[in-house]
């Protein structure tokens, strides 16, 4: 009898140990195994998220084992205390990780981590990860940011490959007194905006870097952009919550630009600015599930400022949700600018109470003191499928202003339905040297689009296309 229950017992513990030895991997979708001891009874079911596509950037594996090397800051002197300049610890723990393969720099939960602006470069070895289960912090404010420091950025990672940002922490902005300096806008006496420099920290930058992924962590109350991406290529952001208050200034959510293949995924964002924003040189991105507002919508742009040239290509926005934004989904760009913006698909997007649904502004100016200028970015080739919701009556829910001389070209709407989201008017659209057609019925009807294409509209050199 005792040989029997010793039997037993081994063998619930070999299947309960197996089941701490699972690991599911990135992007691979693949029917799960099941033994043939596994109960025939219907398992829980659980929250429906997006899969990863598989052709979204290559990105590390989860850091889950067990064999990892992990260097703890508290081992290299890290107090936690929220007060106490931890930044030597963090900087030695990160060098000691980056020495290693499949490295972990942990920040453990429980305490508060303070740190001054710091560049994490590398190159690493590969399969680094930055693994916030704490709390991480900057100084408290422009009085107590160190004058050696620079005001523009506080975590930089710098020339990495194959690095993962993740944990189940917090990054606290502690933003507040850098939204209320006089500089930001109508923050100055009697609502003024005064002039001067008007630096403020970027909370998280990732600079010249490839195959990243950041994953999991709760990112809030930056004093500027909250995650900016700038010469990247092969980015997985999935399952990250972005939030600051509705009128904190210039808090973007994710900022890219001059980055390549991104995908953006089952994520919740809502702040003072764009939720998403896309600036020049961004090929091949993906936004799929992610949930934004309040915010001010998801931005391709804005392009051309100072008559520079910008090219935006291939950009997927899927099975979205805006509510209690400024705008819904918007290409912005300045007068006298080149480049396109071509490639783009808005589709399957809900809006609730969101001004401008859908809008094209190629005479953006964020001065308001800006002259008319005859060249302009060329946009063409936009789709808009599957927009349904409630729009805010202050403004037309759909509204194309597209340069006088560089018309917006291929635009195609279908199965578009838009109601107010207060009282009964349906304002008509606006458009302006906007060419495209209905697929379907829309409401309201978008009978202000050109058809067929303007007679010099073939001539790139002129529009200043990107090759």
């Amino acid at each position: 009898m005792k040989i029997l229950l010793v039997m037993l017992l081994l063998v619930n513990w070999c299947i309960v140990d197996g089941r701490y030895h699972y690991h599911k991997k990135q992007k691979k979708a693949s029917s799960p195994i099941i033994s043939a001891t596994a109960p025939t009874t219907t398992p829980t079911p659980t929250p429906v998220v997006s899969p990863t596509p598989e052709y979204a950037p290559s990105v590390p594996s989860d850091p889950v084992s067990e064999n990892d090397c992990v260097f703890d800051v508290t081992d290299y002197g890290a107090i936690g205390d929220g007060s106490t300049d931890d930044t030597a610890a963090f900087v030695a723990a990160w060098k000691a990780a980056c020495a290693v393969e499949s490295g972990t720099l942990l920040v453990p939960s429980g305490c508060t981590f303070m740190i001054t602006s710091t560049i994490f470069s590398g190159p690493c070895k590969p399969g680094l990860v930055f693994q916030v289960d704490g709390i991480l912090t900057p100084p408290a404010g422009p009085d107590c940011w160190p004058k050696k420091d620079s005001a523009k950025q506080w975590l930089v990672f710098y020339k990495l490959n194959n690095m993962t940002l993740t944990g189940t922490g917090t990054i606290e902005g502690s933003g507040k007194d850098w939204w209320e300096l006089p500089c930001k806008p109508h923050r100055g006496p009697n609502g003024s905006t005064l002039p001067g420099p008007c630096d403020s920290p970027t909370l998280i930058r990732f600079f010249m870097s490839s195959n990243l992924a950041m994953t999991g962590l709760r990112i809030q109350n930056s004093p500027m952009f909250h995650v900016k991406f700038d010469g990247c290529e092969g980015v997985l952001i999935d399952k990250v919550s972005i939030s600051s208050p509705k009128l904190s200034p210039n808090t973007d959510g994710i900022h890219i630009e001059n980055t390549k293949s991104v995908g953006i995924y089952n994520s919740m964002i809502g702040n003072g600015d764009d939720c998403i924003s896309i600036g020049p040189g961004c090929v091949d991105v993906d936004i799929e599930s992610v949930t934004c507002g309040p915010s001010h919508g998801i931005s391709i742009g804005s392009l051309g400022v100072h008559n520079s040239e910008a090219c935006v290509s291939n950009i997927s926005v899927r099975n979205v949700m805006i509510h209690d934004s400024d705008n819904g989904v918007r290409i912005k760009t300045w007068q006298g600018g080149a480049g396109s913006v071509t490639g783009i698909a808005f589709e399957n997007i809900q809006m609730e109470n969101v001004r401008n649904c859908a809008i094209i502004d190629q005479y953006y100016c964020a001065n308001k003191n800006c002259v008319n200028q005859t060249s302009a970015v060329y946009v063409r080739d936009i789709t808009y499928r599957n927009i349904k919701g409630t729009y805010d009556v202050r403004s037309p829910p759909i509204h194309f202003a597209c340069s006088d001389t560089v018309a917006c070209t291929n635009i195609t709407m279908s199965e578009v339905e838009l109601l107010p989201f207060e009282g009964e008017l349906v304002d008509d659209p606006f458009c302006w040297n906007a060419y495209g057609v209905q697929e379907t019925l829309t409401i309201p009807p978008i009978d202000c689009l050109l058809d067929g294409m303007p007679d010099s509209q073939s001539d790139k050199f002129l529009y200043g296309e990107c090759t």
